[in-house]
């Protein structure tokens, strides 16, 4: 997903200039009239796409109105690195995704719902020195989506709902066949001895896409917050029973920086991040208009009066 295959989301690019120290530039903002001390300076960090950089600029301007000196060294890279700088100190603050953030912290992990995931990387975060604060309801993760007019015929809302087929196709990387949470899960899971599978080795991209319009395929997998969806008025259908994993937006710190304010001011953040927000955020920067993250990060902010 955007998040654990590069980052397992594979979203690709970099939208945004700086990257980690000693292999460019880094941007900070001016601090407020009450920032003071280094308990108030705080560098926030990203991965090395645009969804995860604007995310950056989004929980770091939320902790610049409220005063902080915050520095940001985006564009880092993958997990390895990113959080690698952040239990050295090098970067305080990193947003991520909670089902890969948990599988990169225990190997072991099978959690899906929300609350397990929460739950495990709070098991297990203190291995980096760092805390996991509130999951948004914003998720950027595997999801099926049909056309409107084929959810409209057949009354789909949900993966559930496609049991009523006699057969559908679905689209989606070649891994998708083998994976736990691919073709065994749908059978197994949700009991849909009624699919084709077709792989399109795009991530979801333009292929897959086009296979689903032109009805070469009835469900493609792509992932939640890629803006073709809203594009195409594509409808995402509901996991009811957590096939996949959750993959919600959740704000990492490092302990040195860790606080009952900080917690405060990046928990307003995620309180109102949805991933309707995601899918526009990525558009706006990803899409024609090609807005720079760090403005369509703070429009966010003064549209959700944070």
């Amino acid at each position: 997903m955007a998040v654990a295959a590069g980052l397992a989301l594979g979203l690709a690019g970099c939208a945004g200039s700086d990257t980690l120290a000693g292999s460019g530039s880094s941007s900070s903002s001016e601090p407020s009239s009450s920032a003071s001390g280094a308990s108030k300076s705080l560098t926030v960090g990203s991965a090395n796409f645009p969804e995860n950089v604007t995310l950056a600029y989004i929980y770091g301007g939320a902790l610049e109105d409220k005063g902080y000196d915050v520095t940001y060294k985006v564009n880092i890279g993958a997990r390895d690195a990113y959080l690698a700088a952040l239990k050295s100190g090098e970067i305080n603050l990193v947003p991520e995704y909670a089902g890969s953030l948990l599988s990169y912290l225990d190997k072991t992990a099978n959690a899906k719902s929300g609350d397990a995931v929460k739950s495990g990387i709070d098991a297990k975060i203190g291995t980096i020195d760092a805390v996991a604060y509130d999951f948004a309801s914003a998720a950027d993760s595997d999801s099926l989506n049909v056309t409107k007019s084929f959810a409209d015929k057949n009354s789909l809302s949900s993966i559930a709902d496609l049991k009523k087929l006699d057969s559908f196709t679905v689209a989606a990387n070649p891994e998708f066949a083998t994976r736990a949470d691919g073709i065994k899960g749908l059978k197994s899971v949700y009991g849909l001895d009624n699919l084709k599978f077709k792989a399109i080795s795009d991530g979801g991209g333009p292929k897959t896409l086009s296979a689903l319009l032109n009805n070469t395929v009835q469900v493609a997998d792509i992932y939640s917050t890629t803006p073709s969806i809203i594009e195409n008025k594509l409808v995402t259908l509901k996991d009811p029973k957590n096939l996949f994993a959750s993959q919600q937006v959740v704000p990492i710190v490092g302990k040195a920086k860790a606080s009952d304010d900080v917690a405060t001011v990046l928990n307003s953040v995620s309180s109102k991040l949805t991933t309707d927000d995601l899918l526009k955020l990525n558009q706006q920067v990803s899409g024609s208009s090609k807005t720079d993250p760090q403005a369509a990060a703070k429009a966010f902010l003064k549209e959700k009066g944070l």
